[in-house]
């Protein structure tokens, strides 16, 4: 089925797999500072509000930059900001849409804490007020689901966090030199290509009718995330996440008291930069839940940085979720219920 064109356009009509197709691209955005007013006061934290997919690149960027910053760097999906916001923390409010209730609310009050803030936005009401207010801002090309964006944030964030000072124009630079590597390895995940040669629709053949579970080591958690997103919103399709070593300390022993032929499929995705006593929990798990639990398939993420076999990882969700939501029958693009579910809030 996922080899035939006819199903793919019928499937999906709005071009899911084409945008992508086209992630990588986001790779070379120049996210530009706009009223970069920064007024050389010393900041002792970061804290990014964000939702959704406008919230994932901060928690890659918190792993992936965890021994690069040499200040706290907390993300915060909620309402409202910890007490401790004040004129030494960046806030970093973000929402591809710009109309974010969560995150309008988080950045008024970090402007009454006096914080340091920036925004980073595609358009609506995030980008009018940081235009009004002369308040340094990255715009985004607008156009897509948030979820599809998350290459975009990072080169957003990273371009804030220097501008700002908390860190040099190095992992910036090392996301745009990710491109050559990562180009040709994600096209073989695309429509023409057959499944027997396509490691996204194979996964995706593994994973139908089942409820996906996945775990990250602590570097690939918000991989695992990314994951439970897309098949959230690609597939339509529910969707758990979890991470080690914490996994092996709840978790683990849940699996232990039921038939093994649960409708779930187990999702293991590996980094070789993780640490090694996670990297054994990995295959010790998998082994002493042998019998209890579906076997695990084990995805060894690709590439020559850690940014790199992020990104991979990344993209390789959208790919394998968009190809779930074709074979079960659903668009990869709308998200009707959470757009009704927004209408509705503003109206109470």
């Amino acid at each position: 089925m996922l080899d035939d064109t006819n199903v793919l356009n019928q499937r999906d009509p709005h071009g899911a797999l084409a945008v992508a197709a086209d992630e990588i691209n986001q790779l070379r955005f120049e996210a530009e500072v706009q009223d970069g007013d920064h007024d050389g006061r010393t900041l002792t934290r970061v804290v990014y509000t964000g939702m959704g997919g406008s919230a994932l690149a901060a928690a890659v960027v918190a792993r992936w930059l965890s021994d690069t910053l040499a200040v706290p760097f907390e993300l915060v999906r909620n309402y409202d900001l910890p007490h401790y916001v004040d004129a030494s923390t960046l806030v970093i409010a973000a929402s591809y849409s710009g109309n974010t209730e969560e995150s309008l609310s988080a950045l008024q009050h970090a402007r009454d804490a006096g914080a340091q803030v920036a925004i980073i936005s595609a358009g609506g009401e995030l980008v009018d007020i940081a235009q009004r207010e002369h308040i340094a801002h990255i715009r985004l090309p607008s156009g897509l689901q948030p979820r599809m964006t998350l290459l975009y944030f990072l080169r957003a964030i990273t371009r804030l966090l220097a501008h700002f000072e908390l860190v040099d124009h190095a992992p910036y630079e090392s996301l745009a030199a990710a491109y050559d590597e990562l180009l040709p390895l994600v096209a073989q995940w695309g429509r023409n290509v057959p499944t027997e040669r396509n490691y996204a629709k194979q996964l995706a053949v593994v994973a139908v009718g089942k409820t996906p579970v996945i775990y990250g080591g602590w570097l690939t958690a918000p991989v695992a995330y990314k994951w439970k997103i897309s098949w959230n919103e690609n597939a339509k399709n529910v969707a758990f996440c979890n991470e080690y070593p914490e996994a092996n300390h709840n978790e683990f022993l849940g699996w232990t008291s039921h038939p093994v032929d649960k409708p779930f499929v187990i999702f293991d995705l590996v980094s070789s930069y993780e640490h090694e006593r996670i990297k054994l929990r990995f295959k010790l798990t998998d082994r002493l839940l042998s019998g209890m639990r579906p076997k695990s398939n084990v995805v060894d993420m690709v590439g020559s940085s850690l940014i790199a076999q992020l990104v991979w990882g990344c993209i390789l969700a959208d790919y394998a979720s968009i190809y779930v939501a074709i074979l079960n029958g659903v668009d990869p693009v709308p998200v009707e219920i959470i757009e009704r579910l927004k209408h509705e809030l503003a109206a109470q």
